[in-house]
């Protein structure tokens, strides 16, 4: 009955997403528009430059030089992205979008939830912008995905979908956020909804954002409210206190790995290689493809 009553919402979905890039854009900005200009909300979406140890595990998968999205979160330049873009860094810098660049700090990375955290070492002199509730998103809601670059990189989309995403690197979210029509810069991109807040930070593009078989491409966010419990951690210690959470994996075949996932490369700063998805499953630690491990309990671990 839940498969069918998807594949109904499926169907409609599609429908609603036909030729809606533009309408989705205009609806969403205008609800956003009565709260705040989109040119000053857009000005906390910073670009993130990350250099990487070269000795580093994840060289292999995502590169010594990274380049994506952060959201700056505090008028102290504290500045959150997906982990991924700066895992391992040695140095990094933010740049605003009138091009000033600011050297950053590593603050501190969280493993579970996909999370990272740089802080500029001088002011960065822009509003930062709020947090929203994660959990109040629904399904069908209109959102707005900003990338670095202006209003330029703000593209309207849909929530799709919010439901359990899990990677074979040791990751799951027990409810991820899934929009659509794509982004093409989702890497560290912010979610944000109808009270211009901030409710995700964008992480993978994937090839069925609704689930259960539906094909429409899409974003996977990870939910702004995981941030919360973890961010005092992450600021005085660089990581989640406390013990991880411990992991028991099956085998996955490879065919089902290329179908649940798309993981982005970041090996390079142009935006085109950003944008660049890898053709078969990559794990996190730089395996890729027949390298990558069957299983989460084999697979290397990062930062941890």
């Amino acid at each position: 009955m839940r498969n069918a009553s998807r594949r109904g919402s499926a169907v409609a979905l599609r429908a609603m997403l036909a030729g809606t890039t533009v309408v989705a854009l205009v609806s969403a900005s205008a609800v956003v528009a009565q709260n705040a200009r989109v040119e000053e909300l857009v000005s906390a979406v910073v670009r993130v430059n990350a250099h990487i140890n070269p000795e580093g595990r994840t060289v292999q998968g995502l590169g010594r030089e990274r380049e994506g999205s952060g959201i700056v979160i505090d008028s102290a330049g504290l500045v959150l992205t997906i982990g991924y873009l700066m895992v391992e860094a040695y140095a990094a810098e933010v740049v605003d979008n009138n091009g000033r660049t600011v050297p950053a700090d590593v603050v501190g990375y969280d493993h579970e939830s996909g999370f990272g955290l740089l802080r500029a070492i001088e002011p960065l002199k822009l509003k930062p912008m709020a947090l929203g509730k994660s959990a109040e998103i629904k399904e069908g809601d209109p959102v707005l995905v900003a990338s670095f670059g202006g209003a330029a990189m703000v593209a309207g989309a849909y929530v799709v979908a919010k439901r359990e995403f899990a990677g074979s690197w040791e990751y799951m979210l027990e409810e991820a956020l899934f929009t659509a029509p794509p982004h093409p810069a989702w890497s560290g991109a912010a979610l944000i909804n109808r009270e211009g807040k901030l409710v995700g930070v964008g992480s993978l593009i994937v090839s069925e954002a609704v689930g259960g078989g539906d094909k429409t491409p899409g974003n996977m966010f990870v939910p702004i409210d995981q941030l919360t419990p973890i961010l005092g951690d992450l600021i005085s210690a660089g990581r989640k206190t406390g013990p991880g959470r411990p992991w028991l994996g099956r085998p996955m075949t490879a065919r089902r790995r290329r179908r649940e996932s798309s993981v982005a490369t970041s090996s390079s700063r142009s935006m085109a290689n950003n944008r660049r998805i890898w053709p078969t499953f990559t794990a996190r630690c730089g395996h890729k493809g027949a390298q990558a491990s069957a299983s989460p309990l084999t697979c290397c671990r990062i930062a941890r």
